[in-house]
């Protein structure tokens, strides 16, 4: 593999940071995870505002290059790669030890990317089944402590919520707020259906904005699906008709179980995975 590393291409072997860069140090990074079908980035403005606002949150406005699409298109080329997982991160680069970062930035910025299948109508998923979820005692992190539309390296909450997992043989953990209500997904938004309706947590919690989550809600007002956002408690979610989660790599993934209840997807989950489906094909693979 090829990777691209502060503006050039080297072999994955040799794709390294400096010990003292604070990416490394201290997590003072900002990445994004994007999906490429048919050798282009999906919702491409999305992620790239996203990652420009984490790192504008971090205090590093203006780190993120204008030539970034450029350099994930190099990337894929060089690997000679159109349906990928691709990872940007740009950390605030090499600066002195101590915890005060200084105010002129060089950042290191680094583009991996790895073979994923084909999206769109006539693509695989890359998951193997609907996911099974179990509640978890690890919280999220609040608003006034962590913004949650800041996608930082430091990913620890996420990780201490997928280690209670271990030997449970749930695929996903589903992750509270500190007043016990559902936030969402290790690395993914929570969607369920009642009656009828489209329901998940509301971004005034402490819910990243993913931008699966946003097409989906779109998708959803387009098909004439009721949407309702609200907080909700984790029996909403295990008595509920539908479940399902999202994220860039997954897409739409049916939730089987949550803490061993059968949920399962269902028609409108069909319905809304049909229409990303039909969205990537029409963006992606049928341009002309």
């Amino acid at each position: 593999m090829q990777y691209h590393v502060n503006g050039r291409l080297v072999p994955e072997g040799e794709a390294t940071v400096r010990v003292d860069d604070r990416g490394f140090r201290y997590g003072d990074a900002a990445f994004e995870t994007l999906r490429a079908y048919g050798g282009t980035v999906f919702e491409w403005a999305a992620h790239r505002d996203r990652l420009v606002g984490t790192c504008e949150t971090l205090g590093m406005g203006g780190a993120v290059p204008a030539d970034l699409r450029d350099r994930i298109r190099a990337t894929l080329d060089a690997n000679d790669l159109a349906d990928a997982y691709v990872r940007v991160s740009v950390t605030r680069g090499v600066q002195a030890g101590k915890l005060t970062p200084d105010p002129e930035v060089e950042p290191s910025v680094v583009v991996i990317v790895k073979p994923l299948p084909r999206g769109g109508v006539e693509g695989d998923p890359v998951w193997d089944g609907p996911a099974a979820v179990r509640t978890v005692e690890r919280r999220r992190i609040p608003e006034s402590a962590m913004p949650a539309d800041a996608k930082t390296h430091n990913y620890l909450d996420g990780i201490l919520a997928r280690l209670e997992l271990r030997g449970s043989g749930a695929d996903e953990a589903l992750v509270r707020d500190t007043d016990g209500f559902v936030a969402e997904g290790a690395t993914s938004n929570v969607f369920f259906v009642d009656d009828g309706v489209l329901k998940t947590p509301a971004l005034s919690g402490p819910i990243l904005p993913g931008v699966t989550r946003a097409v989906v809600l779109e998708l959803a007002t387009a098909a004439d699906v009721p949407v309702e956002t609200d907080a909700y408690g984790v029996d909403t979610v295990r008595e509920a008709d539908e479940a399902f989660l999202t994220n860039t790599t997954w897409e739409v993934r049916p939730v089987a179980a949550v803490d061993g209840v059968a949920v399962g997807g269902g028609p409108v989950t069909d319905r809304l995975a049909a229409a990303f489906d039909r969205r990537v094909e029409m963006r992606h693979y049928r341009r002309e």
